[in-house]
């Protein structure tokens, strides 16, 4: 079982979910930003014969009212297919959490996940954006996207703050790229495929549909979420932290009118916006790919700082195997609740599963995680070779890992505490 060790730069304090009013609450926004580069694969480094892939920012999105929540236009990063992928294009939406108040989108605003001016001018694809056969074999050809995310609502959004100079334009950017792409050459696209990482994959799922609409019905199209389960989850103390961070999300960014009508005509807005209360209803196919014990729930969702005011958490919050016995029940309570989530949704024919029981968060776009030698299995099949035989129809899969600690494949993320001075 390999380990992948994450250095948290900063007082532990800050690596809690960072929604409390603490008088040092600029530090902790900036810390949980630290927490989800790191777990969103930021860790990993180009190397020398990394393929960089130049940012696209979209021209005239502005005047759609299509912009990020500083006012910037959008953009995205694009590698051109090649030979028989030429006419097959996979459509990556970027995570990175979410902004549920003022506060919170006021410094998403100075950071890359609320304005274009600090997205990086090239980043690495690596993973299933990868384009070496070796790395990626099923998709490495395709014409891949990378849509950067800067909304605060996964993609969703629809409305302003004027007070702030805040823009909630989620839908309007997820538009305006389909569009864009679509005069690049997807309109005659074969084979697509929508994916996402965390906050990307919940958008991924709200996004499934309309995706597969852009295209003529002979057209091949389906849906991945990578890591974006995220459940209606009790927190240690018997809160419920993300169901009141998703409410401030869905109330404050609009977010209400663009969920499914399937969902709204049954439940509150705030549980249509969670992936458990979606997925059985979604008429394109699906594939899930999750961790069973999600680092960032863990961290943010399950054991929030705010609930573990003594610390008694603390240990095995970094270090799954520090857990004792009642807190690992703990964890094993929410994979369970995991793969209840999933059951009707694992009924149909058409949608692929692999819930690995490991202590990871976003495993598509890591390279170690997504196609090597080492890389997790499930039943000897790693994640690549899961996903392609469930987008190509060459074998169902519906792959649920036993519980922890049997899986020795897992990259379990283990995180350690470093104090610097601020």
């Amino acid at each position: 079982m390999k380990r992948v060790l994450i250095w948290v730069l900063s007082l532990w304090s800050a690596v809690g979910i960072g929604w409390s009013r603490s008088e040092d609450g600029l530090e902790e926004l900036k810390d949980k930003e630290r927490l989800l580069s790191y777990l969103e694969k930021d860790v990993v480094s180009p190397s020398a014969n990394s393929l960089m892939v130049p940012l696209t920012l979209i021209q005239g999105a502005a005047s759609k009212g299509a912009v990020c929540l500083d006012g910037t236009p959008p953009g995205y990063h694009l590698d051109r297919g090649f030979g028989s992928g030429a006419n097959s294009w996979l459509i990556q939406l970027e995570g990175g959490g979410w902004c549920n108040d003022i506060r919170t989108c006021v410094f998403r605003k100075t950071t890359r996940r609320g304005s274009s001016k600090f997205m990086d001018m090239q980043i690495n694809f690596t993973g299933i954006l990868s384009n070496k056969a070796e790395e990626n074999p099923d998709f490495y050809n395709w014409n891949r996207v990378k849509l950067r995310y800067c909304d605060g609502a996964s993609f969703a959004g629809e409305g302003q703050n004027e007070a702030n100079q805040l823009y909630f334009r989620g839908q309007r950017i997820w538009s305006a790229a389909m569009e864009e792409l679509m005069a690049k050459g997807m309109q005659n696209a074969e084979q697509a495929l929508l994916s996402g990482c965390s906050a990307g994959a919940l958008a991924s799922i709200l996004h499934c549909d309309e995706f597969k609409d852009l295209f003529p019905k002979i057209t091949k199209a389906k849906c991945l979420s990578d890591a974006g389960l995220f459940l209606d989850a009790t927190n240690v103390a018997g809160g419920h932290t993300l169901r009141d961070m998703y409410g401030g999300v869905v109330t404050l960014q609009g977010v209400q009118k663009n969920l499914p009508k399937t969902c709204t005509s049954q439940m509150d807005p705030t549980s249509c916006f969670f992936p458990q209360n979606l997925i059985a209803n979604i008429k394109t196919p699906m594939f899930l790919l999750n961790a069973a014990y999600d680092s960032w729930q863990i961290h943010q969702s399950l054991i929030p700082s705010s609930a573990d005011p003594h610390g008694s958490w603390r240990d095995c919050k970094m270090d799954h195997s520090r857990c004792n016995s009642s807190q690992m029940q703990f964890l094993q309570d929410f994979r369970n609740q995991m793969i209840n989530a999933v059951n009707v949704f694992s009924k149909s024919n058409q949608n692929g599963l692999f819930i690995n029981s490991c202590f990871a968060h976003c495993q598509s776009e890591r390279q170690d995680t997504w196609y090597e030698n080492d890389s997790p299995r499930i039943g000897n099949k790693a994640v690549a070779v899961s996903v392609g035989d469930w987008f190509f129809d060459r074998t169902a899969v519906k792959a649920i890992d036993c519980p922890y600690p049997c899986d020795t494949t897992c990259h379990n993320l283990v995180f350690k505490r470093v104090r610097t001075s601020h």
